[in-house]
């Protein structure tokens, strides 16, 4: 397969032109600032949480600072609209997780008194509800989060950034990769995903939203195994396919 130039534009009907590229330094800025105006559902995280800054350290950080050879970014104009954030490296994000969740835990406490109901309510959930609600997570394979304005959420998209993050990660000779995807009660999302060859491991309901929308909203855990077949690492698989490998495990809770 010949593979895309690094800075290629893809255009189709329904979307606008984007470029897929690797991630540079000079878009760490505009990648927190993307974090937070979708960290609420592909909305603004505000009405959520009010620290924008340590919103984006907790999300993006570890990805920026210690892996950023494995991050993408997907501009329109030359604006970033998009990223993938990737980890290749688990234990080493695990460590990192644990020295961060002390020095975030620290500025949240501290700067408590000054925040609003709400955002007193999310590290209220973060303290006393995350770890029970949060799904496990292979600790031993990679992961990645992605994330793109609502307006270019598009399939096109989400192909060629997933297709050059598989590359890359075949290129290192990773064998499998997971992400943890937030999913309203029906399971499109999911559904794109599977038809790629990602298994959902578990599937866990997440409180944090409850105030903000009437419909239930999920935390799901999907993996996958990077196969290349015919000079492509991200190719559609049979229909069933990814439920009859999934087995039980598909819609666990």
């Amino acid at each position: 397969m010949s593979h895309a130039s690094p800075n290629a534009k893809r255009q189709t009907p329904s979307a606008e032109r984007f470029v897929v590229r690797l991630y540079q330094p000079t878009d760490r800025e505009a990648v927190r600032d993307l974090c937070c105006r979708t960290g609420f559902l592909g909305k603004p995280i505000d009405p959520v949480f009010e620290d924008r800054e340590l919103f984006a350290d907790f999300l993006t950080d570890y990805y920026l600072t210690c892996e950023p050879d494995s991050a993408f970014i997907v501009t329109v104009d030359d604006a970033v609209v998009g990223y993938l954030l990737g980890c290749r490296f688990p234990r080493r994000h695990q460590i990192f997780s644990v020295r961060q969740s002390v020095s975030l835990g620290a500025k949240a406490l501290f700067r408590l008194p000054r925040y609003k109901a709400e955002s007193r309510r999310y590290i209220r959930w973060i303290a006393l509800n995350a770890w029970r609600e949060v799904p496990d997570a292979p600790r031993d394979v990679g992961h990645f989060h992605m994330n793109f304005l609502p307006k270019l959420k598009r399939i096109a998209v989400f192909r060629e950034v997933l297709e050059r993050y598989l590359r890359f990660l075949a290129d290192h000779e990773v064998k499998q990769i997971s992400a943890q995807m937030v999913t309203f009660d029906e399971r499109r999302t999911l559904h794109l995903f599977e038809r790629y060859g990602f298994r959902v491991l578990n599937r866990s309901r997440i409180s944090k939203f409850e105030r903000f929308t009437s419909e239930s909203v999920y935390l799901s855990t999907i993996i996958k195994d990077i196969v290349e077949k015919d000079g492509r690492v991200l190719y559609q698989v049979a229909p069933g396919t990814h439920r009859a490998n999934s087995g039980s495990q598909t819609d666990a809770h």
